[in-house]
């Protein structure tokens, strides 16, 4: 997406970066940021190719407005919603909390989910997670695996979720 675009991002960070330099020093900065961002580009059709041999499902499309190819994966979106077994007393009820918590904070370093979060309010459902793994199955049995869930204090409620690749949250 755009690799253009943030090629001439980053060639012009380095020409702010380097304004002090000696013009030497300028020409071999700019040649090696040139080839790091060249080395780090994928084509879609590269991208579009290593999600498939993941397992991810996927579509592209050209948007006019970009003047680029959208790169879309299938993620999956676990609401986690109140559970049926909510009896524990406080410190059983804290420890199951921090062990959910930990269980959320491995998923995201483990690379499965890509983001976590509690809702703002007191409603049924109690938080999200979307999880970045190819199949259904594998993300409901991650989500499954939540210590929260095996208390029942949640419950998974899981949905495919298509989102453009390399969007950032605004």
């Amino acid at each position: 997406m755009g690799l253009n675009k943030y090629f001439i991002i980053a060639l012009l960070s380095v020409l702010c970066f380097t304004s002090c330099k000696t013009e030497s020093e300028k020409e071999t900065t700019i040649t090696e940021i040139k080839e790091e961002v060249i080395e780090q580009q994928q084509t879609t059709k590269q991208l579009l190719e290593a999600l498939k041999a993941k397992g991810f499902k996927t579509f592209s499309y050209y948007d006019e407005t970009l003047k680029d190819t959208v790169v879309m994966q299938q993620y999956f979106i676990a609401f986690l919603k109140r559970g049926k077994n909510r009896t524990q007393d406080e410190k059983e009820a804290a420890k199951i909390q921090e062990q959910h918590q930990a269980h959320l904070g491995k998923m995201y370093d483990l690379g499965y989910a890509d983001i976590s979060g509690p809702m703002g309010d007191d409603g049924d459902i109690r938080g999200i997670t979307i999880y970045n793994v190819p199949t259904l199955k594998l993300a409901d049995s991650l989500a499954n695996s939540d210590p929260a869930v095996k208390a029942g204090r949640l419950e998974i409620e899981l949905h495919p979720w298509w989102v453009g690749k390399g969007f950032p949250l605004r």
